[in-house]
């Protein structure tokens, strides 16, 4: 499965595919981020990883090109990002990218995300390629950098969530859009006939009953003005192992890219995960609004 930048391929397969594995216990609690930028007045693409595991958290950002072929990549494994703060310098389009970071008054929930008191930039001749966090002032005064915000446009998200009944995460459907609370709700065990709720801001945007019949299956709605498809699939709680996981996948619906999906169908309901990955993959690689998946992983 390649749903994110090749960076994330032959090296950490076992990080970027974990939710294929057949138990939630070797499942990361990971958020991978995919930002559209520009170096050198190239299109390229920027992903940052955050993980957390027994060994503690880390960091990781690659860049690939407008091809999704890595250029290059460094990781902050646990025991570097022990350091709270640093910087490694790579190369790429010819020229020399400093990676900044620094996360010594991060404050984290139960994710793997900061949610303040960092930041992480990437920089090339000088200019900010990418800037995360709310210490703005801090990561250009580090960096050198010229006080010129950031082109930088969030694509794509992949997380993934753990409960029992109830998974809950913070998602966005464009850049710089509003912050929603998501909710998804499936009661599987002892109930003679579960059901699938999603709701955004505490308002149920959709309700799916005799889910033991519509395990795989897509609905629209409207956030903020956009149409967004959400794409489904609970066979695994269902029928699955009881460490199995779902698959939920948002994406905003463009005017341009409808014909793309509509000839794009899903014959075969066995190959859904895969399809996902694959339609992610091409609606980021061709700049088609934003996407997000959700492994939700049940935790009994």
């Amino acid at each position: 499965m390649r749903d994110f930048p090749s960076c994330f391929g032959e090296t950490g397969v076992q990080v970027a595919d974990s939710s294929l594995s057949n138990t939630s216990k070797n499942a990361q609690n990971l958020v991978t981020c995919v930002y559209q930028c520009r170096i050198r007045g190239t299109s390229c693409l920027i992903t940052v990883t955050w993980s957390k595991n027994l060994m503690g958290q880390g960091l990781s950002v690659g860049i690939d090109d407008s091809a999704n072929q890595c250029l290059c990549k460094v990781d902050i494994k646990p025991w570097l990002f022990s350091k709270r703060k640093g910087s490694k310098s790579l190369e790429a389009y010819s020229c020399k990218i400093d990676i900044y970071w620094d996360l010594s008054s991060a404050k984290f929930g139960s994710g793997p995300e900061p949610l303040e008191g960092f930041y992480v930039g990437v920089v090339a001749n000088k200019h900010m390629v990418l800037l995360l966090g709310d210490m703005r002032k801090e990561a250009y005064k580090k960096a050198g950098a010229n006080p010129v915000d950031s082109m930088a446009v969030f694509v794509a998200k992949k997380e993934h969530v753990f409960g029992k009944r109830v998974f809950g995460t913070k998602t966005q459907f464009c850049d710089n859009g509003q912050i929603h609370d998501l909710i998804i709700e499936c009661e599987t065990v002892g109930v003679n006939d579960p059901c699938l709720i999603i709701r955004l801001d505490g308002r149920a945007l959709m309700q799916v009953k005799r889910i033991r019949w519509k395990f795989r299956g897509n609905h629209t709605f409207l956030v903020d003005g956009m149409a967004v498809e959400v794409y489904w699939d609970v066979y695994n709680w269902l029928f699955g192992t009881s460490f199995g996981n779902a698959v939920f996948m948002f994406k905003t619906v463009l005017a341009a890219e409808e014909k793309l999906w509509v000839s794009q169908p899903i014959s075969n309901p066995s190959t859904l995960q895969w399809s996902f990955s694959q339609r992610f993959q091409d609606s980021k690689s061709q700049n088609l609004g934003f996407s997000l998946i959700l492994y939700a992983w049940k935790n009994e």
